[in-house]
């Protein structure tokens, strides 16, 4: 069985310098770190949780995500589990449920592993438990950085509710209903209804407020009608496709047809949304794309002291048939 003896001496270090490096309790160069880790990544070791002892056990990524029913997160996964295989790494799943305060535990329960380094997805980086503590290298997917962690991979979610809106505008509608999962539970649908007003108020049109829901609760109990019934909206803009899906099964079950009577657009692009018999009008957000570039960019900054970086992932409008052109229907 391989020693750290053997991992000193492939990084050309002493053990105690190999000790610091891996147990994150001393001064050492960037050059040395990168040196240390890359030998304890070739030869699979992780530290074991006491000061010195070190395991062979498979190095392993730990990732929280809110939900792992939601397919946007489910593709994220598999490129995230695709690219750390590949590098001989497993991964660690843990989900918060969209609830703030699931996540300092959950990810608690991830460094119980020894990760070589965490990725996650908050509710809210800002104001999250889960970022207050110290953590091994860490990756933000979906969410902006901040000041303590400024590795992220994300889309511009506040240009996507931009331009989304201004698709609408150009097909007649003015007055959009933006419907979203509680801003406390995704920053990501926050952000995707401010470029909303954004778009709005540069139209010249007063937005109306936003109808937040529960993400996780509910959907096929959905029950819009007195929301309608107040402000007649011709469209429906929903901060993410599954909550879209959910918005057109109530307006149904109202006896309403889309796009008829009412519009429908989401965001994210899931292949769900394209199987209907009218493709859903959305924003595609690569999250496979985003999935591998957040498992890559933390692979090395793991193991080759790399320095964080904040990628940004395009998005695509794609238009569909749960929107009607106001301007050429009769």
């Amino acid at each position: 069985m391989s020693t750290l003896q053997q991992v000193a001496f492939r990084a050309g270090c002493s053990i105690a310098t190999a000790s610091r490096v891996l147990n994150h309790n001393g001064p050492v160069s960037d050059e040395m770190v990168r040196r240390v880790r890359r030998a304890a990544a070739e030869l699979g070791y992780r530290a074991s949780g006491r000061a010195g002892s070190y395991t062979s056990r498979r190095p392993a990524i730990g990732v929280l995500i809110p939900s792992i029913t939601n397919p946007v997160f489910a593709a994220s996964l598999s490129s995230i589990q695709h690219r750390a295989l590949h590098a001989g790494h497993s991964v660690l799943i843990a989900q918060s449920n969209y609830d703030p305060a699931q996540e300092a535990d959950a990810v608690a329960s991830l460094l119980q592993q020894q990760p070589t380094g965490l990725i996650l997805t908050v509710c809210d980086p800002e104001h999250s438990p889960a970022l207050s503590s110290a953590l091994p290298p860490t990756v933000l997917l979906g969410n902006l950085p901040t000041a303590r962690f400024t590795a992220a991979v994300a889309t511009d979610n506040f240009g996507a509710g931009r331009d989304l809106t201004d698709h609408l505008l150009r097909m007649g509608h003015r007055r959009i209903l933006f419907i979203a999962g509680h801003f406390c539970a995704s920053d990501r649908a926050r952000l995707r209804y401010r470029g909303h007003v954004k778009a709005m108020e540069a139209a010249g049109h007063s937005p109306f407020d936003v109808l937040e829901i529960s993400f996780t609760d509910g959907l096929e109990q959905l029950d819009l009608a007195d929301v309608i019934s107040s402000l007649s909206p011709t469209a429906i803009i929903a901060s993410n496709d599954l909550l879209a899906l959910g918005v057109m099964g109530a307006l149904r079950r109202q006896g309403l047809s889309i796009p008829r009577d009412i519009s429908v657009a989401g965001f994210d692009g899931i292949s769900l949304g394209q199987l209907m018999e009218m493709s859903l009008t959305t924003v595609d957000i690569p999250d496979a794309t985003m999935g591998a570039a957040a498992a890559s960019l933390l692979l090395d900054m793991a193991e080759n002291a790399a320095p964080p970086r904040h990628l940004t992932v395009p998005y695509r409008l794609r238009p569909g048939g749960t929107v009607r052109n106001l301007n050429t229907s009769p």
